[in-house]
């Protein structure tokens, strides 16, 4: 198995899609889970995969590049994406089509996605026209651009972190995933993020 470090899988789902969010490069995977495919037909763009259980999609497709689920499954098409992207070797995932509408129980699944992806030390995140969702594990990041918003949020019990350059800042405190005490903070490039322990979900507003 060839393992794609410069390239992303990309997966655009059922909801809102914005297409000037999905840009391609030589080595990326495109995957249209169930749904996605009318709204990557309707950008006039043809995924490399076709693949899901086809209830909101309405039809079956046709092609070497479709893969049929069942109806009756234990995973969400997203995740089933996901999966196929990683026997191909992908470590980046970008999911688009995955926030919002009307099943919110499916924005819960893919947060649980993400961080499915970060325990397995992958990289994944949430792309919407509003905002940004992504899982940090250990480790420093600056991902914030000047004035913008970002939210952090505990994944699991025991998560502790450092936010320094913001208007808030926090020293090695350990975030509740019952408490939203990271909401609503105010960084720019110089912001830094340090998860010491655990994981934290990253929202940046767009």
């Amino acid at each position: 198995m060839t393992k794609h470090d410069s390239g992303v899988c990309h997966v655009v789902g059922a909801g809102d899609f914005d297409p000037a969010l999905l840009r391609l490069r030589e080595n990326d995977l495109l995957i249209a889970a169930d749904g996605g495919l009318k709204a990557l037909t309707a950008a006039g763009l043809t995924p490399h995969r076709i693949l899901g259980d086809m209830d909101s999609l309405g039809f079956v497709p046709h092609g070497d590049n479709v893969t049929l689920l069942p109806k009756e499954k234990d995973v969400t098409d997203l995740l089933a994406a996901a999966e196929e992207g990683k026997k191909r070797g992908y470590r980046r995932f970008l999911f688009y089509g995955a926030l919002g509408g009307r099943r919110f129980s499916h924005s819960l699944a893919n947060l649980s996605l993400l961080l499915g992806l970060c325990k397995e030390g992958l990289e994944g995140s949430l792309m919407d026209p509003l905002c940004t969702v992504t899982c940090l594990g250990k480790g420093c990041y600056r991902p914030v651009k000047s004035g913008g918003y970002f939210s952090l949020f505990a994944a699991i019990e025991g998560t502790v972190l450092s936010v320094e350059g913001a208007k808030y800042e926090l020293r090695e405190h350990t975030l509740s995933p019952t408490f939203a005490l990271g909401v609503s903070n105010e960084g720019n490039e110089a912001t830094r993020i340090t998860v010491h322990r655990g994981f934290a979900f990253l929202v940046l507003d767009a």
